[in-house]
């Protein structure tokens, strides 16, 4: 008894001092981390289907690019944005929707769906299409998003490597 009631202090230190993803990992995952995950997927799914039916290559998720991407969204957020990061050496989406959210599923569709203003035989828009060409870019490899929420405001990012929409290049 008196050996199991020395180890028992020590465990319950061990327990307690662990850092906390350990901690979360223990009781089934940090909330936010398994979000994360599923935005991951369901924005790498989207984007792997629409390039599917164009025959583009499947992308692969860049948790770098997803930093990135998380960052320049804050930053919008935080400053009441819309528009492009200057001098990035990545392709770039940008999706916002006020007053109400949207899914992952929705914000590539929304990209996808710009497929019926884009004329593969001239290389050209009828209106807008530079988002649908970024996702089906056969020559861009890695994808990454980010997403930031405020009081009635949601700001995605997808940011692409390597970049896509080359001038006088098709995207497929």
């Amino acid at each position: 008894m008196k050996a199991s009631a020395a180890v028992m202090p020590a465990i319950a230190w061990m327990v307690f001092a662990a850092p906390c993803d350990a901690q979360w990992r223990r009781f089934g995952g940090n909330p936010e981390a398994r979000a994360a995950t599923a935005m991951a997927g369901e924005m790498l799914a989207g984007h792997n289907e629409t390039r599917a039916r164009v025959g583009a290559p499947p992308l692969t998720w860049s948790r770098e690019l997803a930093a990135v991407a998380q960052d320049w969204a804050n930053t919008l957020m935080a400053r009441d944005q819309f528009n492009h990061r200057p001098g990035t050496p990545f392709g770039e989406n940008l999706f916002e929707v006020r007053g109400g959210s949207v899914s992952p599923a929705e914000v590539v569709g929304r990209w996808s769906a710009q497929a019926r203003n884009y004329d593969h035989k001239s290389n050209r828009c009828r209106g807008v299409c530079g988002h649908y060409t970024q996702v089906v870019w056969r020559a861009t490899r890695r994808v990454g998003c980010g997403v930031a929420r405020g009081p009635g405001r949601e700001v995605w990012v997808c940011n692409y490597d390597p970049p896509g929409n080359v001038a006088g290049e098709t995207p497929y």
